[in-house]
């Protein structure tokens, strides 16, 4: 089998890698220590002049790919590399371990595994990774980890610090550093787990009754064979080439007046990512008294049979209607989370643009069980960390006196392997369900949905370890636009999806969809956003929401000569939807569509509140008070410049659509067309939100600006 994949926003082929720019390491300075040399060889050179290196060089003369890529000569070129490179000792370990005594009897195909695997194209030191996965993925798409230890050595007589990549491969000599990236020494052969998620969970003693639950519904299956989507393709080489690598000045997209180019890449591959939530068999048994499979069937039907009476009786495990199936799979997301990115904490420097005082940094996502919805939230005071179904802000009841503490998600500790090829699993402190409490208490608020979420391929890693969501430049998570038309100087990443291929959307063919890469600058919530371009029109299948009437709203930058026109909408059948109001001319600011005004030209709160039911009900709303532009190192006050009164023309606005009612069980759709024909207007696809009639018509509270 040939491993080798053309890189996601790096040129496969080393020939035009050389026009690629190089990407800034995370550090660009490990210790004087750690530095071999003044004269910075490339990776490949600092490889031949060590002769301990020789028998890996043979494996990577000999290793080619798909595309007949020479390792050798791509490692003696411009760019990023981070190399595991095995000791002679080591290859000859790995040989022994086969039975083989020479590289020569090794495949091709071996040798592509063994070179993939030892490659990362970025430069990672020592300093930049804690305990964890690496931010990217190797060259065969599996993640790399690394795990520090305690541990006796014997010639120093003492406890030191050792090193191990994926836990077996031990890091001997760390940080050389080369012109093109880093080289670290390793003890054996770099491997990297095969499994996909559903059999690494299998392997886990601690959670023995979810596996059991995964197998008898058929979950299971789900997991272990949906990972690669076999129709997603291109239709040549060149094709691929030229729609794939952040190097086309064709894809640099115009954005704002033309004040921005929007560096484009589209994945070279399609994948699916599952990210699974397990309650460890002790929890269930000290907190629920849960020990056995009926156990938790029992406690399926008391979380979900007042919520479904009519499948009550369903008895096949394997039907989306039976309780144990409604348990099981409302713990799965069909996307790929790690612990700092479910929500836009990322544990950088994006915190510090939410007032975090009056708002926690929260996300939503659909699950595996149909017609459900899971928030995630990151709340600062007393008790951070990232929870399940939380409502509030910080450690205390929201402005309505909405309260849930939620499940806590488990910090993970990478010492044990919770991820596989498609996909990571965490632990949590507590079962999650979308039950009464879930629909009645958490969700009887208004659900914020930033559009970066909308659909799972948003979120699914591509073939450089990334996801679109916030994808980065290196060790810049927050490239942003850039004026450049030269894509060698743009270091935008933003990730396209050509029509058909991503879910909960219906393309046109004339519709352009990107995900913007985010930029503390934006001012756009999260940093990011969803851009349409062109003679756009397309459906999306909105996120579940229970019974009742919601209010659907779009937060958006308007009052720009791009934005043009659009017609929006909503119904439950997606070919009989109808249109709600006039279209909506986006090339008018907040001052000409409604007569805007700052909250501080208003006067006291009342007439503040009494200015925005005035626009509410003509179909405006300002922007939330949560968030706030710039590159900070601090939250933001209550009175600092922010989505609400940031800008004195009134450009940041939420647009009123309309209403749906629904009883909970049957998708609803928003359809956005284009009305003019131009390829030069644009969307810029920021937040939708979907608030329930008892938020946003309450005759006790007032809607939180926040």
């Amino acid at each position: 089998m040939n491993f080798t994949k053309l890189r996601f926003g790096a040129l496969g082929l080393f020939v035009v890698a050389a026009l690629q720019v190089a990407v800034v390491s995370c550090s660009d300075d490990p210790g004087v220590e750690n530095y071999y040399t003044q004269s910075k060889e490339y990776a490949s050179t600092y490889l031949q002049n060590r002769s301990q290196y020789s028998e890996y060089l043979k494996i990577l003369a000999r290793a080619r790919g798909e595309y007949d890529l020479r390792l050798v000569d791509m490692l003696g070129t411009y760019g990023d590399y981070t190399v595991f490179a095995p000791t002679n000792e080591a290859v000859e370990k790995y040989l022994a371990g086969r039975g083989l005594t020479s590289v020569d009897e090794l495949s091709v195909a071996d040798c592509d595994t063994i070179a993939l695997n030892s490659i990362i194209e970025a430069a990672y030191f020592s300093t930049d990774v804690n305990d964890g996965p690496y931010p990217k993925s190797n060259m065969l798409e599996h993640i790399l980890s690394i795990n520090s230890y305690k541990e006796w050595d014997a010639e120093k007589q003492d406890s030191v610090l050792g090193m191990y990549v994926n836990q077996a491969s031990k890091i001997t000599h760390a940080d050389d550093s080369v012109a093109n990236g880093v080289v670290h020494t390793v003890s054996t052969v770099v491997g990297s787990p095969n499994d996909l998620i559903g059999a690494v969970i299998l392997q886990d003693p601690v959670c023995k009754l979810y596996s059991q639950a995964l197998l008898v519904t058929g979950i299971m299956d789900t997991l272990q064979d949906h990972y690669v989507d076999e129709t997603y393709g291109w239709k040549t080489d060149k094709d691929r080439i030229d729609s794939c690598t952040w190097t086309n000045p064709s894809l640099l997209i115009l954005t704002a007046s033309g004040n921005e180019r929007d560096n484009v890449a589209y994945p070279i591959k399609r994948y699916f990512n599952y990210t699974v939530f397990l309650c460890p068999d002790s929890i269930l048994r000290d907190k629920y008294g849960i020990e056995t499979l009926d156990d938790l069937r029992a406690k399926a039907h008391e979380l979900y049979d007042p919520v479904y009476p009519d499948d009550v009786d369903v008895t096949d495990e394997t039907d989306r209607r039976n309780a144990l199936n409604r348990f099981i799979s409302y713990h799965i997301l069909d996307r790929y989370g790690e612990y700092y990115t479910l929500t836009s904490m990322n544990n950088d420097q994006l915190q510090y643009n939410f007032n975090r005082m009056k708002y926690d940094i929260c996300d939503w996502y659909g699950t595996l069980m149909p017609h459900s919805l899971m928030k995630f939230s990151f709340p600062s005071g007393t008790k951070p960390g990232l929870y399940i179904n939380r409502r509030g802000v910080r450690h205390h009841a929201d402005e309505r006196g909405g309260y849930n503490r939620g499940a806590k998600v488990e910090k993970s500790n990478y010492k044990v392997v919770r991820t596989g090829l498609n996909g990571i699993y965490h632990y949590i402190d507590e079962i999650v369900a979308y039950d009464l409490t879930m629909q009645n208490t958490v969700m009887n608020d208004c659900i914020r949905l930033d559009c970066t979420t909308l659909s799972p391929d948003f979120m699914t890693k591509l073939t450089d370890g990334e996801v679109a969501r916030g994808h980065g430049n290196g060790s810049n998570k927050y490239p942003g636009g850039s004026n450049n038309s030269d894509p060698a100087n743009n270091q935008g990443r933003n990730v396209a999806f050509k029509p058909g291929y991503v879910r909960n959307f219906d393309l046109s063919t004339h519709t352009k969809m990107h995900v913007r890469c985010r930029s503390l600058y934006y001012g756009c919530y999260e940093a990011d956003e969803v851009l349409f371009k062109g003679r756009y029109d397309f459906t999306l299948t909105l996120p579940a929401v229970p019974a009742g009437t919601y209010e659907v709203r779009m937060f958006t930058n308007a009052g720009y000569d791009t934005r043009g026109i659009i017609q929006v909408y909503l119904g439950d059948d997606p070919n009989k939807l109808e249109a709600q109001g006039i279209p909506f001319d986006m090339r008018k600011n907040g001052v000409e569509l409604f007569n805007w005004k700052a909250d501080a030209d208003l006067g006291d709160e009342d007439a503040v509140a009494a200015f925005d039911k005035a626009i509410h009900n003509l179909g405006w709303m300002k922007g939330p008070k949560c968030y706030t532009a710039g590159n900070r190192t601090t939250p933001p006050s209550d009175g600092d410049p922010n989505l609400r009164n940031g800008d004195s023309n009134g450009r940041q606005i939420r647009k009123i659509f309309g209403t749906f009612t629904t009883d909970g069980k049957k998708d609803q759709y928003l359809r956005i067309q284009q009305k003019m024909e131009s390829e030069n207007n644009e969307l810029p696809f920021d937040f939708i939100e979907l608030c329930p009639s008892s938020v946003y018509n309450s005759e006790y509270f007032t809607e939180s600006v926040w």
